[in-house]
């Protein structure tokens, strides 16, 4: 199920059967933080208001809320994949994370924008424009790589 979105943190949809409730937690932080209700409306309200309540009791203690994402992850891809990207990295005398950031970011081009500035974003992405690609094909052991 999609997450619900706001203020720039993410939250999980599930339903109890047990309890018969739904519930959710701030999703891609290192704090527990839950909420739960028995309409979807409910829990839409009730994951904004943990929202809030998390970034006020860390003001209140003097601590910097954990963000969703620090910009640093790590890519698994097969080791021909990883091969064709170094390649294609030192052609284009960059390195490899350079190279992959570049690649996310023209893979994202087109989308509507993200901002995590007090908004909540409920546009769906627009897939069609990520059909575009690169002329430059690397071939190897008979796999094509665009870059």
């Amino acid at each position: 199920m999609k997450p619900m979105q706001y203020n720039g943190y993410l939250g999980s949809v599930d339903y109890s059967l047990e309890d018969k409730c739904l519930h959710g937690k701030i999703l891609n932080i290192n704090d527990l933080v839950t909420f739960e209700a028995e309409k979807v409306s409910e829990l839409e309200q009730e994951f904004r208001n943990a929202v809030d309540d998390y970034l006020a009791t860390c003001k209140k203690l003097d601590r910097e809320p954990d963000k969703p994402f620090k910009g640093t992850f790590n890519v698994r891809m097969t080791p021909e994949q990883h091969r064709a990207a170094a390649v294609a990295a030192a052609l284009e005398e960059t390195t490899l994370n350079d190279y992959v950031s570049q690649a996310v970011a023209e893979k994202l081009r087109g989308r509507d924008e993200i901002h995590h500035h007090h908004i909540q974003v409920t546009t769906p992405f627009d897939f069609a424009a990520l059909q575009r690609g690169s002329d430059r094909v690397i071939r190897e052991n008979h796999d094509e790589y665009k870059v």
